[in-house]
């Protein structure tokens, strides 16, 4: 049975816990307001950009010149760039993403197809070298403010290797962040651009603007804009969701530390009682062996 002292130091340390626990909340907390801020900045940018796209595509007549919208004739490697965070304590947040992941490289190569991986964040490029993969390219230091740059960057690469045709289809895998409870795991194919992004939403509509150079010609140059954007958003969604998996996390684990410390208190209330009924009929006993 654990001493009065024992009870005391466990109360002391759950309580150092509970602390700890609490200010990563708060940080969390604060961090997850900043990056929800980012995400809202960002969605009129990006609809305004797909009202663009989707009109210098009903002006563009011939859509099959431009590389980033052409499917490959045969879609023999896949890459799958994967969005992880770069710290723990966040709840299932890393590993549900790490176990998509997987899961889709081990479907793609049952079809007999061969898979490319990019991983961003610390916690995804440890925990594939650990189970044995060979990523093709790492980023790491973005999860808690991702810039537009680092999207650009990334962009860039992926955009390489689809025209390079060292790849025929480019997959993100992330979280998106619907709430600090709920993240939606999401696997989009970016690459090439798919047809919601351009199709006009009304055949034959008139022109809106008018284009200087040609429609055709803003148009491919706006295509590799609009692979930043995806990307730009996949990262801050999934710095949001790990923000908000994290503030969870740590709330349940102070909601735990509390729980403990009830618990503990009144062991230590018990222990304390029944030490002194034992001093009492020590005493007792000692007083009738005298008397």
């Amino acid at each position: 049975m654990a001493t009065l002292q024992d009870i005391r130091r466990r109360i002391a340390s759950v309580h150092n816990t509970r602390k700890i626990t609490k200010a990563m909340q708060m940080v969390a907390a604060a961090k997850l307001r900043r990056a929800q801020q980012r995400i809202e900045s960002l969605r009129p940018y990006a609809l305004s950009m797909i009202g663009m796209m989707q009109d210098l595509a009903s002006h563009a007549e011939d859509r099959s010149g431009f590389p980033l919208l052409r499917e490959h004739p045969v879609c023999g490697r896949v890459a799958l760039l994967v969005f992880t965070g770069d710290r723990g304590l966040a709840g299932a947040f890393n590993a549900s993403v790490i176990r998509e992941a997987v899961a889709k490289d081990a479907e793609i190569q049952e079809q007999g197809r061969e898979t490319l991986l990019m991983v961003v964040g610390k916690k995804g490029v440890g925990t594939f070298a650990f189970r044995g993969f060979k990523p093709e390219a790492t980023w790491t230091g973005l999860s808690d403010a991702p810039t537009y740059n680092d999207a650009q960057h990334i962009a860039r690469h992926i955009i390489d290797l689809y025209m390079g045709e060292q790849v025929d289809q480019v997959r993100l895998i992330y979280n998106q962040f619907r709430s600090p409870l709920e993240q939606t795991l999401q696997d989009v194919v970016r690459l090439p651009i798919q047809s919601e992004a351009y199709e006009p939403e009304e055949l034959g509509r008139t022109g809106l603007y008018i284009y200087e150079p040609d429609a055709a010609t803003i148009f491919e140059r706006l295509l590799p804009a609009y692979v930043e954007i995806a990307v730009f958003r996949a990262l801050l969604e999934s710095s949001a969701s790990e923000q908000g998996a994290r503030m969870t996390a740590m709330q349940n684990a102070s909601e735990n530390a509390e729980e403990m410390i009830d618990t503990l208190t009144l062991e230590l209330n018990r222990a304390r009682q029944s030490a002194i009924t034992q001093e009492i009929l020590e005493v007792v006993a000692g007083a009738n062996a005298l008397g």
